[in-house]
């Protein structure tokens, strides 16, 4: 029996979830993005058995197995699950103003992981990088997700972020008659060593640390490096010891070049960009993970939202360079990826930032890769980011072709992760 969209889909999310565990699921639409090729392919069918994708072909050629339930999607567009390399989960832009959800317990913000998880999900994200959280949150709820315990995306992370000692990703909001430090803070190439270790310890599957000030830090300048070289290489060489992935947030231009020299597999932000930093990360294959969107959301809500002056004062004064270095890093060829920085704004509406990859010199085909192949290949996946098969059957649905309007990627309308699908909506 084929199923609808505008009459049945809501049936297919029940019928397709209670049956992934025994049957097949052949799934039919309009269209299909090759993300690696780059090109629409229509009237694909995808086989799926269990968690994974077991044939992919055309409607017609590709057999329906006997038992096999069968989706129907119309007149939507088959896109690979989204992959966000930058969010946090655990912290959300909205509801709790900035400075009071610093006193969240490590239960409550584990119950805020667990709601942006969800939303995550939902909005067509099926794998996420969370780069940094305090009580090790994050690592529980993608622990429960993994279990089947909760609703989420796969998520790699990273526990608390490494910081020097009054940097970003320290804890400057309080009085120094606290004595109160983040729980990563180390100094010295030895200290950064054991930081990293104790996060592996309880859980840990990635790797960031801070190698320049922030914007959302106290009485840290953006752009002035943070940890040494010497510092940097000790993160990264125990990291990739360990098989981890690293990621350095880093806005300023030393800190960008000297992390890049250290090895790192991304710059998260890379804000302030020169010809040398472009070529240097070429010439590496270092990976950039630029954040072109929240400002749109900070300088509008932030201040509603009890975000302090000198905080609004920094992301406006970073904003327009960052994007500007966006261009030139897209141009220069560098390898890219989506990341979102979710959390500066709200967890679900990750996608509005394609829109302004596309604007600052993006193809729609490249901005759609940076979050599906490009993200699989930073996280060393070679079973994610596209539909293919043998590759985890993680695809979402939309109406339109994200090949021609990106923003499309907002409004997803089916999803379906690991074989499972989780939302199913009538268009």
């Amino acid at each position: 029996m084929k199923l609808i969209p505008k009459t049945l889909l809501a049936f297919a999310m029940a019928a397709a979830t209670a049956a992934s565990q025994a049957q097949d699921i052949y799934i039919t639409a309009a269209a299909m993005v090759d993300t690696v090729s780059g090109k629409l392919i229509e009237s694909p069918a995808v086989l799926v058995s269990g968690e994974r994708i077991v044939a992919v072909g055309r409607e017609g050629a590709l057999p329906v197995p006997d038992d096999a339930q069968q989706i129907d999607l119309g007149n939507l567009t088959l896109v690979p699950g989204l992959m966000d390399m930058h969010v946090h989960l655990s912290s959300a832009a909205e509801g709790t103003p900035f400075l009071e959800e610093m006193l969240q317990s490590t239960p409550r913000q584990t119950v805020n992981a667990v709601r942006n998880a969800r939303a995550t999900l939902q909005a067509g994200f099926t794998a996420v990088r969370d780069l940094g959280d305090s009580g090790y949150a994050v690592i529980a709820v993608r622990d429960a997700v993994a279990a089947g315990e909760l609703e989420g995306p796969r998520i790699w992370s990273a526990g608390n972020a490494l910081s020097v000692t009054g940097g970003h990703c320290d804890n400057n909001f309080y009085p120094p008659e606290l004595d109160f430090k983040a729980e990563a803070v180390a100094d010295g190439p030895w200290a950064v060593r054991e930081a990293l270790r104790k996060n592996i310890k309880y859980g840990a599957d990635t790797v960031k640390f801070c190698a320049t000030g922030g914007v959302f830090s106290r009485g840290t300048k953006v752009g002035a490096i943070q940890y040494t070289p010497e510092e940097m290489k000790a993160i990264v060489d125990e990291g990739h010891h360990r098989g981890q992935v690293v990621a350095a947030h880093a806005h300023g231009t030393e800190g960008i070049k000297a992390a890049i020299e250290a090895g790192v597999d991304s710059v998260e932000h890379a804000s302030i960009l020169d010809g040398e930093a472009i070529k240097l990360a070429k010439k590496q294959g270092t990976w950039f993970s630029m954040d072109i969107y929240n400002t749109d959301y900070t300088q509008t809500q932030g201040r509603a939202n009890g975000v302090p002056e000198e905080n609004l004062q920094k992301d406006a004064a970073i904003a327009q360079v960052q994007r500007d270095s966006f261009r030139a890093a897209v141009e220069g060829g560098v390898n890219m990826v989506f990341g979102s920085d979710a959390a500066i704004y709200p967890h679900g509406q990750n996608a509005r930032q394609f829109a302004r990859m596309v604007e600052y010199g993006m193809t729609e085909v490249q901005a759609l890769q940076s979050a599906t192949i490009n993200a699989a290949t930073l996280m060393k996946r070679d079973d994610l980011g596209a539909i293919k098969t043998g590759y985890l059957a993680d695809i979402i649905a939309v109406e339109g072709n994200p090949l021609e309007d990106i923003t499309v990627l907002e409004r997803v309308s089916f999803v379906m992760k690991g074989g499972t699908v989780v939302k199913a909506q009538t268009p």
